[in-house]
Order: structure tokens, then sequence, then C-alpha cells
């Protein structure tokens, strides 16, 4: 499903604006009512008068506004599903989820940095397959290549700390695990990026790096960190409680291990990129892509949408046409129902 008009979302912000200004209306028709006459008078004079069925109305016309409003944005439904061709190349993302991406030397800490970095590059594809992989200690699968560039973008924010219980920083198991992701069939160019800081590592990055380098894997690494460095923060309820320290009870500093990375990029001809500008990654990142050699191969994508805006519509006028038959008087069959033990109350009111 697809909205064709996301821009009028924002007219949900009425909502809660007229819900103020109902409950507002409440109260000044409650402070009214006692200026003019007691409550048993006010029963006496105004029998029929209900306040649940103002309420009601006002919560059927929220119905039909709410209904309205999604008929505007017209989600649209994916009615035939083909198989294109399309042309480019395959791309994985390696990012580490060990607890040093959590550093805040750049804002607003690694992971999220990297994030930003690979949204921004799902931003600026259009052909290009993509996969996401997650490692700290080890690596695992976080999602496969497609082409569909909405899923890796959730799959992207999902990713955490607490995702690996073993952590380090295993750059070679998410090399090795990204050999596995490419198809040998149909021979695309293979991109990998790997964004870390690179720190902790264990393990023989020339021999991983080789074996990428044989298969045809050309690798980007992109250092997010400073050489500085910083503290890795523990948070509880979004507040920091203290600093992670080691076994000797001092604080850790983390910091960008840059001649990892670089290694790792010059064994299979790609590139090391500093990761502290987003927009600079970004823009290397598609100039690198541009001299990489397109492939043509096939894929399966939705080619035809079907509006479902008269659906929104015709709930929203049925709603409409509801509201402006629901009088504000009390009905009799209901009062003769007695739901909110009214006939009690009556007598109540009668006997003082």
């Amino acid at each position: 499903m697809i909205f064709e008009q996301k821009i009028y979302f924002w007219l949900f912000v009425i909502i809660p604006i007229l819900v103020l200004l109902f409950l507002g209306y409440l109260l000044w028709r409650k402070k009214a009512h006692q200026k003019f006459a007691s409550a048993k008078f006010l029963k006496i004079l105004s029998p029929n008068l209900s306040t649940f069925k103002v309420v009601l109305k006002f919560i059927v016309f929220l119905l039909a506004l709410c209904f309205f409003i999604l008929a505007l944005v017209n989600p649209q439904i994916g009615s035939k599903l083909e198989t294109v061709k399309r042309e480019g190349v395959d791309i994985v993302f390696a990012v580490d989820v060990s607890k040093s991406m959590l550093a805040e030397d750049i804002a607003p800490n690694r992971l999220e940095k990297s994030k930003q970095i690979v949204t921004q590059i799902l931003n600026n594809l259009a052909g290009d397959r993509v996969g996401i992989i997650a490692y700290a200690g080890s690596a695992f699968p976080q999602l496969p290549i497609t082409t569909d560039y909405s899923s890796a973008k959730l799959f992207l924010q999902a990713l955490n700390t607490d995702m690996v219980s073993s952590q380090g920083t295993a750059i070679n198991d998410a090399i090795e695990l990204a050999t596995t992701y490419y198809d040998d069939e149909t021979k695309t160019s293979r991109i990998l990026v790997i964004l870390s800081d690179g720190e902790d590592h264990s393990g023989d990055i020339e021999a991983i790096s080789e074996k990428a380098a044989e298969v045809g894997i050309k690798i980007f690494t992109v250092g997010v960190g400073t050489e500085k460095g910083g503290t890795i923060p523990i948070k509880r309820n979004g507040r920091v409680i203290e600093f992670k320290k080691d076994q000797n009870n001092q604080t850790v500093i983390t910091k960008l291990d840059q001649e990892v990375l670089t290694a790792i990029a010059e064994e299979t001809d790609g590139s090391y990129i500093d990761g502290t500008n987003t927009s600079k990654v970004v823009e290397e990142i598609n100039t690198l892509l541009q001299d990489v050699e397109k492939t043509e191969f096939e894929a399966k994508q939705f080619a035809d949408y079907k509006s479902q805006f008269q659906w929104f519509l015709g709930l929203g006028i049925l709603f409409l046409v509801f509201e402006i038959l629901l009088l504000e008087r009390k009905t009799s069959w209901i009062t003769q129902l007695n739901l909110f033990n009214e006939k009690k109350e009556n007598e109540v009111t009668e006997n003082k």
C-alpha cells in the first residue's frame, strides 16, 4: 500500500484541537445551565436534554472527518505484480551495532549517524538492489537483497546495540556473510558498504578481504567516530545513569580506528570515507557508484496501483449523514431501556 498525498496527514492535527474546543464548550454549557436553573428544575424544564447524545454526535463527526482526511490522502493498493528489467548494482550495508557505537562523539551517536547515512544513500538510489547486515561480536542477516527501499528503511531503523549478545567488532564475519548475499546467476556488480568505528576488531582482515575481492566484492568503509573518541553512556529511560567502565573500573574511551577500515577498503580496490559529514559521505558514495558497471537483472514489483479513496469517502459521508440525523435530545426507546439508570435518578429527583 502507498499513500498518494501524504501531506494531508497533517490535517489530523485538527482532531486534538477540536477535542479541546469541544471540552471547553461542554464546560461552558454546564456553567450556563447552573446559572439558568438548578439541576432539579432543569430536568423539569428540559426532560429530554441529553449530554450523552451531544458527545455521541461529536464522536461521529470526528469519525467522519477522519475518513474524509484519509480519502484526501488516497491510499493505493498494488493490484498487479509483474517482473520488470532493471539496471543497477547490488549494495549490501553492514552496520556495526556494538556498544561502542553508542558513543556520542558524533551527534546524536555513532549508530544513529550510521542510520542517517544509509537512509540518505537509499534516498538517492534508483535501480539498485540493497541488503542489510548487522554485526558486533558476530554478524547476522537483517534484510536480504531487495529493491524495496521502504522495507530497507524500516529494517534499518530497527537496528540497536541489544540485537547481538556477543560484543566486539567482527568485521570479518560481516564480510563473510556478505559473500552469501549476492546472486551468482545475475553477475551483478557487488558493493559492500561497512559503517563502523573499527574498534575492538579481531580476525584476519587480510585473508577475509582477499576472499571478498576474489568473488568480485568492492568494499567501501565509512568511519563513524572521531580519533579523539568519546565515552559510552549507559542510559535508563532516556537518561544517562553512568558510563561504561573496564575491568579496572576506569571509564572506557572508544576511538575511531581508521587504519583497520582503510586496510579493508584498499584490499578490495574500494575506498575509505570519513563519516563525520553525512552529505559529504552520500555525495562521495554516489560518485563512486557512478563508476561501477551497471548490470541488468529481473525484479518483481507492483506495476499498477488502484486508488481506494472512494471507500473512505463513502464512510465519511455515511457518518456525516448519521451525525446530522442524530438528535441531541433523549431517544424515547433508549430511555425505556434505562441503560444509564435514568428512571432511578428521576425518582430520586421527584422525591426531593
